[in-house]
């Protein structure tokens, strides 16, 4: 599979600020959608200068970009484009970024067989990786965590693969993916609702019109799989109903997670802000020597 370096700055610009990440620009094969999607992975300094011979592993975030976006986001689109650099080399982790189309929210659609990225991201996605590079191919040595569509997809995805990742994360995730719950205009949400009715057919009726697929009707299934979960988003997000829902869900379930309100909105300062937060959470259950 051929590789190419996603951006020259750890040969010029970065070492100057003591960063020396690399990043690797890959493609990823799917049968089952019969096409090929692209990845960015963040390798950390200490992966690219180890030695193959006495090379240990490392472990993985996967993380998820948001609608109307693509792989590229995390590592364009962040006040700080050393964020994630920065992230990997303080805590020897290799960060992976794939492509999610603009409106898959990360399920596999019944309905559109170029839309199943729920197998993409847990089985596809994960081989490529692991065959590619030195990491932890096991539950111990990922996690999974996305921003609006993203974090819809990384606790939807964990939510039905319990084996497969440590941990989870939602920053300003679309915790359901009900439009009417939330603060945007009617055009909008006409638009992702016409969308959700391409992907997974009509709604029912009800607050949480598609069960199963939005995570608003999942808290039980979030309390058996028994993950730690970490959740946040702006008090002006226009997402905030949504994660509150939730929130109150897994308080009265008593399902132990960490959730947080912070000032902002559904923005990339927001964001980058946010996921300093989630990787300090994760490193505490990683694998990471």
């Amino acid at each position: 599979m051929k590789k190419k370096l996603f951006a020259a700055l750890c040969l010029f610009a970065l070492p100057l600020l003591g960063i020396c990440a690399k990043v690797d620009t890959i493609d990823v094969p799917s049968a089952r959608m019969n096409r090929t999607l692209r990845a960015a992975v963040v390798l950390p300094e200490q992966y690219v200068k180890a030695k193959k011979r006495d090379a240990r592993a490392f472990p993985v975030l996967y993380l998820l970009h948001g609608g109307s976006g693509s792989f590229r986001d995390w590592l364009t689109k962040t006040p700080d484009k050393t964020l994630l650099h920065r992230l990997a080399d303080q805590y020897n982790l290799i960060i992976v970024t794939p492509d999610g189309d603009p409106t898959s929210y990360y399920f596999d659609s019944p309905l559109v067989p170029a839309s199943q990225f729920e197998t993409f991201i847990s089985s596809e996605l994960i081989q490529k990786i692991d065959a590619t590079y030195r990491t932890i191919r096991e539950k111990k040595g990922r996690v999974i965590a996305g921003l609006s569509m993203g974090g819809h997809g990384a606790l939807f995805i964990s939510s039905r693969h319990p084996d497969l990742y440590a941990a989870a994360g939602s920053m300003s995730g679309v915790m359901n993916i009900n439009t009417a719950t939330w603060k945007v205009p009617a055009d909008f949400a006409k638009s992702r609702a016409d969308n959700f009715v391409k992907l997974l057919g009509p709604p029912a009726t009800g607050d949480a019109p598609y069960p199963g697929y939005t995570m608003v009707t999942l808290a039980d299934k979030l309390k058996a799989n028994g993950l730690p979960l970490i959740l946040d988003i702006g008090v002006d997000d226009f997402l905030i109903n949504g994660n509150r829902d939730l929130h109150q869900q897994l308080m009265a379930n008593q399902t132990p997670h960490d959730y947080t309100e912070r000032p902002g909105a559904h923005t990339w300062e927001y964001w980058g802000n946010a996921l300093p937060y989630q990787v300090l959470f994760f490193s505490k259950i990683l694998a990471i020597n």
